[in-house]
């Protein structure tokens, strides 16, 4: 029996791209859902292995980490048949840590400079200057896309898998506009067609969405 257990929550991004990277790599574990709106995370035994008290959470046999990027580079180093998702090439590599880090300090930033506010102090109002980094991040997608079918290059990396999962939450800010971004609509309808995306993206995609569309009841843009 596999000793990988993620500890997570559907509507969660970041725990998304980590479900996309154990389904792509197919590998067995189990999933143990935190409920973050009512402070699961925030038990002593769980800040005892994640002094930051964040999903997702990996367990990996007593190896514990958190934070999606380094997960999903962590599970396709050890386990992948091969470096595809995670190139070993020097310069392919550096590509996708750039991807990676743009997930993290531009697109997900983006999203949460606004349900942070909304559900910790049911802030519901979306000022412009927080609506413009969800068009910067699309904006930037857009143009990373114009010589390959994926972020990197012609071959899915889990760069794909974190940024869209953070991409596709924005939705529910801001719909993306295909007929603005086609490259970024074409790109997650690529994905979409992964047989495994459905369970570990759309599902739970769809979830937070309807809550951010509920709860951010006037948005100015």
């Amino acid at each position: 029996m596999s000793g990988i257990i993620l500890y997570g929550n559907d509507i969660s991004p970041p725990v998304r791209a980590c479900l996309l990277t154990l389904k792509a790599l197919k590998l067995n574990f189990e999933y143990k859902h935190v409920d973050i709106l009512a402070g699961e995370q925030l038990t002593d035994d769980f800040i005892k292995h994640n002094p930051q008290h964040t999903v997702p959470t990996l367990s990996d046999n007593g190896v514990w980490l958190w934070d999606s990027h380094a997960i999903c580079a962590y599970l396709v180093d050890k386990y992948a048949k091969d470096d595809s998702l995670y190139p070993r090439d020097l310069v392919l590599r550096a590509r996708v840590h750039q991807r990676l880090y743009f997930d993290a300090s531009i697109l997900f930033m983006s999203l949460r400079c606004i349900t942070r506010p909304m559900f910790k102090n049911n802030v519901s109002i979306v000022p412009r200057e927080k609506t413009q980094g969800i068009i910067e991040g699309y904006t930037l997608l857009e143009k990373f896309l114009t010589s390959a079918p994926y972020l990197v290059s012609d071959c899915l990396t889990i760069a794909d898998f974190c940024c869209v999962a953070t991409a596709t939450s924005l939705g529910g800010v801001i719909e993306l506009d295909a007929k603005k971004y086609p490259k970024v609509s074409a790109w997650i309808e690529r994905l979409k067609k992964l047989p495994y995306y459905e369970e570990a993206n759309g599902w739970g995609c769809k979830r937070y969405i309807e809550i951010l569309k509920t709860r951010l009841t006037a948005i100015v843009s």
